[in-house]
C-alpha cells in the first residue's frame, strides 16, 4: 500500500474571506437553519444528571458518531476542536440510567405503544431479559441462566440455521473481531454487519476495480484539491464536523460540486459553530449542482466519459492522462467502445441533465490537475450500485486522480467504526485479514487452531427471508443473535421484516437500549442482554474512520449499569458454553489481547497492539492506497471496467422514482419532529413545484404514494428536486420498497423505485374500487 505518512492536522485562515459569506446578518437570524446553540443547551440538560462524565466522554473518547474519527475534541485534519449535533444527539445513549424496573416490566402492549424515539429515552438496559410466548412483560434472567439458554440452542441446531448480526452503534473492533471469530468456531458463516445495508457496493466496486477496500485517499486531501465532488452524499447533513474539512478546501480555492436528485440546502450554505466567521455569517459550500435522476448517475457518468472522448479527438491529451492510463489501467479500449456506443439521447434521458450540463461538469474535470470523489448511499443503495462505483473509480483513473496528495475516491462512512466491520470478518464473504478464500481459511486454521467453516454465509436480508422456510429445509433460520440493529426500521417491507423476526425460534438482542424490534414475539423465546458502551469497555477499544485512521478509546471513568458487559466478553463466553472443551480457543484475557491478535491475524492492522493511551492513532495503508498509480492487484494495474446505462423504473403517465433521506435523525435514529435545515416533517415528500403544479397539487397537501410493495401517505413539500423525482424520510418510506430485492454483485438491497402519486382524497374515494396504474377508473 502506500508508503507517505499522513502530515497531521493543518491550521485553518486566520482571516475571514465575506466571499463565502452566506449571509450578512449575523447568525442566520430569519433563516432556516439549525439552532446549534439551542441544541447544545438541549444535550446540556438532557445530560445534567451526569455532565461530569459527559464532559469527559467528549474529551477522551473517539467519537461514537459518524466516522470522520474525532478522538476527544481533535482529529488528524484540522487544528483546534470539534464538535457536532450529531455526537452531541447520541451522547445520551452514553449517560443516561437504567430503565426504571415498573416501565421495563411493564405490559408488553403498553411497551409496544412507544416509538423507538420513546423506547430510548426509558433508559438503559439493566441486566438480561427474557420473553417466552403468552408472557405478558419481560422476567429478569441472571446472566448465567441467559447465556445457558442460548447456548443449549446452538448446540440443538446446526449451524447453517443460525446467524449473526452487528450493528454500528459504537460497536470497537474488538467486538466485530470477537463476533467474526466466535461465529466461525460456533460452525456458521451467517454473519453480517451495518455496512451492508450502506456501503458493500463500495467495497465490492474498490476490490475490483483498484483492489482496495476503503478510501484511497485522506480527509487532508480535500483541503486543496481542484475539484470536490460529492455524489448522493450530504455530509453536511450526516457528517456535519465535514463542514469543516469543506470551509478549508474552499479558502484554498477548491470548487465543490454536488450530484444529488435534491439540491440539500445543508451543502448550499451551513454555520459551522466551531469556526466564529462561519457561525455568525455561514458559509457558502457548493459552487455548484447537478440534479441527476434517481438511477441516473452511470448516464451521467458515461455522458462526462463521453465528452472525454469526443475532445480528445479534437485535441489528444486535452481530457485522458495517458501516460498514467498506459501504465496503470487496464481496459481502456473496451471503456471507450463502451461509451462511445452510447446515444445522447439516452443519456440525457436517464440522467435528467442536458448534453450542455454534463459537458460542462466534463469540461471542469478534465481542467482539474487534482480531485476528489466522495460518495455515499445515493450511490449505493441501488440495484446496479456496483456498477455506479466503478464508473466512479472509472472517472478518476482516466484522469489520473488516484494515489497522490488532492486525489482520491472516497466512500464517506456515516457511523463510527463501520468500515472496520468487514475488515474484522463480521460478514459473510470476508474473514479477518482477507477475503473469503481456500489460502485465508487455511491461514486463519492455523492461526485459529480450529476448522474454519467452508460454505457460503448468507447476507442480512436473505437470513431475513431464511426464516420463512419450510421447517425441514437445512437453512431455515431459527436462532438470530443481534448486537443492535432494528430491521423494522432499516430494511424494505417491515410488515416482512416482522413477521420474519417473529418466525424465529430464539431470538437474542445484545444492546444497550429497548427497540420497536426487541418487543417482537418470538417462537420460544426472546432474550435481551445488557451491554456496555464503548466508553465503558475494559481496557478500552479502537476504532477505524472512513479515511483508515485507526483510534484508540480509552475506557472513562463514570457510572456503570452494575450487570452490562463488554460485548467482546459476552461472545467469548457464549463460546465457551457452547465448545466448553475448546474454550481456551476463544478466551480473551483482555482487550489488549484482543488487539494482540487482529495485529497477527490481519496483517493490514499491524500496529493496532500498540494502541494503549487518549488519542493514540496509526492510518491503516498510510496517506494514499495505491500511491503513485501502483494497486494492490495482481499486475499493479486498476481495472476500467465498462457497463451498460441502466433502465430506469418510472416510465408510465402518473408515476414518479423515489428515493429515501435522512432528516433530522443520526442514520435510524430521529430527534425531530422538522428537518432543520428545509422545514420538512417526517411526512414530507419532496416533490417539484412543477410536478405538483401537473397533478394540481397544493403546499402541504396530503397526498398518497402506492405501488405492487406498499402504501405511504403523506404530504407535499415543494422542494428543488429533479423533475420526475420524489423523496421521503427514511425509515417512514421504507413501505415502499420490496424485500428480495438486491444488488446483484454486493447483496445490498434496493431503496428506489417507482411509485404512483395521487391526491390524498382521489387516492381515499377510489381505495375500494378497481383502478389501474394511471389512476384512472377501469
Amino acid at each position: 500500500m502506500g508508503t507517505t505518512k499522513h502530515p497531521g492536522p493543518q491550521k485553518l485562515p486566520a482571516r475571514p474571506d465575506p466571499k463565502l459569506w452566506v449571509s450578512a446578518v449575523p447568525f442566520g437570524l430569519g433563516k432556516l437553519k439549525p439552532k446549534h446553540i439551542r441544541d447544545t443547551m438541549k444535550t446540556l440538560w438532557q445530560n445534567r444528571d451526569n455532565l461530569p462524565y459527559a464532559a469527559r466522554i467528549l474529551t477522551q473518547g473517539a467519537c461514537d458518531g459518524c466516522a470522520l474519527g474525532v478522538s476527544g475534541l481533535y482529529d488528524q485534519t484540522l487544528a483546534g476542536p470539534h464538535i457536532c449535533t450529531t455526537r452531541l444527539n447520541v451522547l445520551r445513549l452514553n449517560t443516561m440510567p437504567a430503565i426504571k424496573p415498573n416501565r421495563l416490566h411493564a405490559d408488553i402492549e403498553e411497551l409496544r405503544k412507544l416509538s423507538s424515539a420513546e423506547l430510548r429515552e426509558l433508559g438503559r438496559i439493566p441486566y438480561p431479559l427474557i420473553r417466552r410466548p403468552g408472557d405478558r412483560s419481560f422476567s429478569r434472567l441472571s446472566w448465567g441462566e441467559a447465556l445457558d439458554k442460548i447456548a443449549a440452542k446452538f448446540r440443538e441446531l446446526p449451524p447453517e440455521q443460525t446467524a449473526f448480526y452487528l450493528t454500528a452503534r459504537g460497536i470497537t473492533n474488538e467486538s466485530y473481531y470477537a463476533a467474526a471469530k466466535v461465529a466461525r468456531f460456533l460452525g456458521t458463516n451467517h454473519i453480517d454487519n451495518a455496512s451492508r445495508i450502506c456501503h458493500s457496493p463500495s467495497k465490492t466496486a474498490l476490490k475490483r476495480s483498484l483492489g482496495i477496500g476503503a478510501s484511497s485517499c485522506s480527509y487532508r486531501d480535500w483541503i486543496g484539491t481542484d475539484v470536490l465532488v460529492f455524489w448522493g452524499s450530504v455530509a453536511a447533513n450526516n457528517q456535519p464536523v465535514s463542514t469543516k474539512y469543506m470551509y478549508a478546501a474552499k479558502r484554498k480555492g477548491t470548487k465543490i460540486i454536488v450530484i444529488n436528485p435534491y439540491r440539500e440546502p445543508a451543502m448550499d450554505g451551513y454555520w459551522i459553530p466551531s469556526i466564529a466567521e462561519s457561525a455568525l455569517f455561514g458559509t457558502k459550500l457548493a459552487d455548484d449542482f447537478y440534479p441527476v435522476n434517481i438511477g441516473g448517475d452511470i448516464a451521467l457518468m458515461h455522458g462526462v466519459m463521453k465528452t472525454w472522448f469526443e475532445m480528445e479527438q479534437e485535441r489528444p491529451g486535452s481530457a485522458i492522462d495517458h501516460d498514467f492510463v498506459w501504465e496503470h489501467a487496464n481496459g481502456f479500449e473496451q471503456l471507450r467502445d463502451k461509451v462511445n456506443a452510447q446515444h445522447w439521447g439516452e443519456l440525457e434521458s436517464s440522467s435528467g441533465l442536458s448534453r450542455v450540463r454534463i459537458k460542462e461538469l466534463a469540461e471542469l474535470l478534465a481542467g482539474a490537475k487534482s480531485a476528489v470523489f466522495v460518495w455515499s448511499m445515493g450511490l449505493t443503495q441501488h440495484r446496479h450500485a456496483t456498477d455506479n462505483i466503478s464508473q466512479v473509480v472509472n472517472l478518476a483513473l482516466l484522469r489520473g486522480f488516484i494515489g497522490r496528495e488532492h486525489c482520491g475516491v472516497m466512500p464517506i462512512r456515516g457511523h463510527s467504526g463501520v468500515q472496520s466491520a468487514g475488515e474484522m470478518g463480521a460478514e459473510p464473504s470476508s474473514l479477518p485479514g482477507g477475503d473469503f478464500n481456500e489460502d485465508n481459511l487455511e491461514r486463519l486454521e492455523q492461526l485459529w487452531g480450529f476448522p474454519v467453516p467452508r460454505w457460503q454465509g448468507d447476507i442480512v436480508g436473505v437470513s431475513l427471508e431464511n426464516t420463512r422456510l419450510p421447517i425441514t429445509h437445512p437453512r431455515k433460520l431459527k436462532l438470530y443473535y443481534l448486537s443492535g440493529g432494528n430491521f423494522l426500521e432499516t430494511m424494505p417491507d417491515p410488515q416482512f421484516v416482522r413477521e420474519s423476526l417473529e418466525a424465529l425460534e430464539v431470538r437474542v438482542h445484545q444492546d444497550i437500549i429497548l427497540n420497536t424490534s426487541t418487543l417482537l414475539d418470538a417462537k420460544e423465546a426472546v432474550i435481551i442482554l445488557p451491554a456496555m458502551t464503548r466508553y465503558e469497555q475494559p481496557g478500552g477499544g479502537t476504532s477505524t474512520s472512513t479515511e483508515r485512521m485507526v483510534y484508540f478509546s480509552p475506557e472513562i471513568e463514570g457510572p456503570r449499569i452494575p450487570e452490562a458487559r463488554a460485548e467482546w466478553q459476552i461472545y467469548s463466553d457464549l463460546a465457551a458454553r457452547v465448545k466448553p472443551q475448546l474454550k481456551d480457543l476463544v478466551a480473551f484475557a483482555d482487550s489488549q489481547a484482543i488487539r494482540d491478535e487482529i495485529a497477527r491475524v490481519a496483517p493490514e492492522y499491524d500496529g493496532i497492539q500498540h494502541l494503549k493511551q487518549k488519542g493514540e492513532v496509526f492510518q491503516r495503508g498510510g496517506a494514499w492506497l495505491c500511491e503513485g498509480g501502483v494497486c494492490p492487484t495482481p499486475d499493479g494495474k486498476g481495472r476500467l471496467i465498462p457497463v451498460d446505462v441502466p433502465k430506469r423504473g418510472a416510465s408510465l403517465a402518473g408515476e414518479f422514482y423515489v428515493t429515501t433521506r435522512r432528516g433530522k435523525q443520526f442514520n435510524s435514529m430521529i430527534y425531530g419532529e422538522k428537518d432543520s435545515f428545509n422545514g420538512a416533517i417526517r411526512a414530507a415528500v419532496l416533490l417539484n413545484p412543477e410536478d405538483a403544479h401537473t397533478y394540481s397539487i397544493s403546499e402541504g397537501e396530503a397526498i398518497v404514494l402506492h405501488n405492487s410493495h406498499g402504501t405511504l401517505h403523506g404530504k407535499a413539500h415543494f422542494a428543488d428536486i429533479a423533475l420526475g423525482n420524489l423523496a421521503v424520510n427514511f425509515p417512514e418510506g421504507n413501505v415502499l420498497f420490496p424485500m428480495g430485492v438486491y444488488e446483484s454483485t454486493a447483496g445490498i438491497p434496493e431503496f428506489n423505485i417507482a411509485v404512483a402519486l395521487e391526491k390524498a382524497e382521489y387516492f381515499l374515494q377510489r381505495k375500494d374500487k378497481s383502478y389501474n396504474k394511471k389512476g384512472s377508473l377501469e
